[in-house]
């Protein structure tokens, strides 16, 4: 498999794709495009990452860039610290939820937000060129540790006026935490204690091992699910990692679902500040959940292509109050424009606290969807003409919306078809009142797809 180069940063097997020369090709081209000043570092605790952590600062040294490390954080630390420290830029190194033989590097913009379209489009044309210079010895950039942005990432939570800490600290809530022994060891724990929660810890130790597939998904957190209902616990939390993305599950030890992790926040935030004028910004395959509850509340929502990047862009440009992605990615500008796992776990608290009641009621109160994703091999079908036909056949039948690929809103589900920017695949996730259609829908457009 090539090396993986997105608006996501890039990402690659770690000794076969993923090379000390693919990282010094990047992170120079990286420094050349920041021009100047400082550049943050962090990575998401996996075993590899010490050493690219090392190639890259040498790098961004011997280009004059000043480093500031701050060692094993989330990703959204990273992010905080460019935007507080106004760095020139900042590098997580991390393949997110990618197994253990993966890792890579997410680049950032002076914001504080991943480089965009255009910007990505001028650093990779950097990145092409072969010529390369570096500066003498006396221009050397300058090496700092700073360790004390984890407490400030927490205390960036725990002040916010949404999140009252006494209220949740009398509810005593007992947490089951997977922190898949990666990044969220680091600073999730101590979060959870200054909120007075017991911590019972599961894959807590930073060994970079991680102790399951690390995408917080169902079918990787059987383990947290049956620790939860051995414990007697109120909830269990899930954290990828790097520490963006946040999946709950019930005192029952059921999957909250990770689309609501979304659909909470929103609910939560837009009852708190209660406007009409609020705005809300979502990815155009998040549930229609969030649409619902943004609706109940007099907001108004926008959606954006799939990627963190289009979702937290477009909030900045219309002052959205919150915003995200239904994996389990939730964006507060309130108190930096990223996803943020750290800033969900507040909140999610502070709902849970003023509710009352168990999690899974709390579920309970929110619209009820069911989302089903499936993949199509395409083999030797072409499939911008596919997706072409597809739009044809349905323009009368639904909503067709094309900046994504194909969605598709009916008036009580939706599809939405996206080809793959690294496998010949098309993507397709369906959503309906109930798993049963959003299966049929899976399969009719497969179909489609397959007989185009």
């Amino acid at each position: 498999m090539a090396l993986m180069v997105s608006i996501s940063g890039i990402r690659g097997i770690v000794g076969n794709t993923l090379t000390p020369e693919t990282v010094v090709r990047y992170v120079r081209a990286y420094a050349e495009y920041c021009q100047r000043g400082t550049v943050v570092i962090g990575r998401d605790g996996r075993i590899t990452g010490s050493s690219i952590a090392d190639v890259a600062s040498a790098t961004l040294r011997e280009m004059g860039r000043n480093v500031i490390s701050l060692g094993i954080c989330p990703t959204p630390t990273v992010a905080l610290a460019v935007e507080r420290l106004r760095a020139s830029g900042g590098i997580s190194i991390t393949a997110s939820h990618n197994p253990m033989v993966w890792n890579g590097m997410k680049f950032f913009a002076p914001s504080g937000l991943f480089l965009n379209a255009d910007q990505n489009k001028a650093f990779w044309a950097i990145a092409d060129r072969t010529e390369r210079s570096y500066v003498p010895w006396d221009r050397q950039g300058s090496f700092e540790q700073r360790e004390s942005f984890l407490s400030d990432h927490v205390n960036a939570v725990l002040s916010h006026p949404l999140v009252r800490v006494e209220e949740i600290r009398r509810r005593r809530f007992k947490v089951v935490l997977d922190c898949v022994n990666a990044a969220g060891c680091a600073i999730v724990p101590g979060l959870l204690e200054a909120l007075g929660c017991e911590v019972v810890p599961l894959h807590c130790d930073l060994t970079g091992i991680f102790g399951h597939t690390p995408e917080p998904i169902p079918e990787n957190l059987t383990g947290l699910c049956t620790r939860v209902k051995d414990t007697a616990a109120d909830l269990g939390i899930a954290v990828d990692p790097d520490v963006d993305r946040l999946v709950l599950i019930t005192e029952k030890g059921e999957p909250y679902g990770e689309e609501y992790t979304i659909t909470t926040c929103v609910k939560f935030v837009l009852e708190k500040m209660p406007s009409k004028s609020q705005r809300v910004v979502i990815n155009l395959s998040t549930t229609r959940a969030v649409d619902d509850v943004v609706k109940a509340n007099g907001g108004t929502i926008e959606k954006t292509p799939v990627g963190e990047i289009n979702v937290a862009q477009r909030m900045v440009e219309i002052g959205a109050v919150i915003g995200g992605e239904g994996s389990g990615g939730v964006i507060f500008p309130g108190i930096h424009a990223g996803r943020d796992a750290l800033v969900g776990i507040g909140f999610v608290l502070q709902a849970l606290a003023d509710f009352g009641g168990p999690l899974s009621a709390l579920r309970a109160t929110m619209p009820s969807y069911e989302i089903t994703k499936g993949k199509v091999d395409l083999g030797s079908i072409d499939a911008d003409a596919a997706l072409r036909r597809i739009q044809d056949a349905y323009a009368s039948k639904g909503a067709v919306t094309t900046t994504d690929g194909l969605k598709i809103d009916f008036p009580t589900s939706w599809v939405h078809l996206r080809k793959s920017n690294t496998e010949p695949i098309i993507r397709i996730i369906a959503e309906a009142p109930n798993k049963t259609e959003a299966d049929r829908l899976v399969s009719e457009f497969t179909a489609a797809i397959m007989s185009a």
